[in-house]
């Protein structure tokens, strides 16, 4: 089936939608790329159950997706929801009820497929001769970290993201130093099983950062006060801006933090343990700065659908 295809991807913090019309490749024409801070995943980890209120804003946003879809004439849909859904013992009526308001399944990814995917969204605009790249994707949930180039991927999936973070040790506004150290600390332990299971990354590889959390510290860094995606796209964001970024939110309450430009106030609570993930990848694999990336996991899904479309 030709014309538009669609990617939807229920995170943990965010419910988000592409809808492009490129030919595939590096550099799909995207029509619509939106995101909604639905909170699927409030709860989960203490819990280990969907909250009824958060599945009605996520299905809520769905029905919205679908509309927008709808006057895009949209042909072909790939929906998946990660690390909230795979944790949660009442998963099936949710991926049953919201596939069947976006009108196709809503595949729950393993760890594995969601690194891939992300690293071939982040990646797909790059010149191969700039690699190897460790692609850093670090969600509500989980983190993702795969490091190649493909096929020969490495991967690991560390259950460390910026709510689980959030709800687990910052119970203060703003956090206390002995909160954003466990942050620290926590995240430096799945590190180090991310290093045994990624052996070949080396001091020579770059890093790419996509996901929420890097695309607001550039956002914070540039000071943006309406946000653009152009100007975020492939920003070097220093190791030293991000250290920066992340010492000005922290010592902030969510209130004044909401005011910075460039960061969303949808964002504002767990934006500090979301850059805790970020400046710990960089100072724990010594990485002076990283290439932050709007193509992500959206793109690695909408990719294939591009790519098998008949010609026209």
């Amino acid at each position: 089936m030709s014309g538009p295809v669609a990617a939807v991807d229920c995170g943990t913090n965010s419910t988000r939608l592409l809808i492009t019309a490129g030919a595939g490749g590096a550099d799909p024409a995207d029509l619509d790329r939106r995101q909604t801070v639905t909170g699927l995943g409030r709860g989960v980890d203490a819990s280990g159950r969907l909250d009824p209120a958060a599945v009605e804003e996520t299905l809520a946003c769905l029905r919205v997706y679908r509309s927008v879809m709808d006057r895009h004439r949209v042909g072909r849909v790939r929906a998946v929801a990660t690390s909230a859904a795979r944790d949660a013992a009442n998963r099936a009526e949710f991926l049953k009820t919201a596939g069947e308001v976006i009108g196709a399944p809503v595949e729950l990814l393993t760890p594995a497929a969601e690194a891939a995917l992300s690293f071939r969204g982040a990646t797909a605009g790059l010149d191969p001769a700039d690699g190897p790249w460790l692609v850093l994707d670090i969600g509500g949930g989980s983190t993702e970290l795969a490091f190649g180039p493909a096929p020969d991927l490495q991967w690991h999936s560390a259950e460390v993201g910026c709510v689980r973070l959030t709800e687990r040790y910052v119970h203060h506004d703003p956090p206390q130093p002995e909160e954003l150290a466990a942050c620290l600390q926590v995240t430096e332990l799945h590190l180090d099983d991310a290093a045994r299971a990624m052996p070949g990354i080396s001091a020579g590889c770059e890093l790419v950062a996509t996901g929420g959390t890097a695309t607001t510290a550039a956002a914070v860094e540039l000071g943006l006060a309406a946000y653009d995606r152009d100007r975020i796209h492939r920003f070097e964001l220093t190791r030293a801006a991000a250290e920066d970024v992340f010492r000005t939110l922290a010592t902030e309450s969510a209130a004044d933090r909401a005011a910075n430009p460039g960061l969303h106030p949808d964002r504002a609570g767990v934006i500090v343990a979301g850059l805790c993930i970020l400046v710990k990848v960089m100072r724990y694999f010594d990485f002076d700065r990283c290439l932050v990336s709007e193509a992500d996991i959206l793109d690695g899904l909408a990719l294939p659908l591009l790519d098998s479309r008949p010609a026209a």
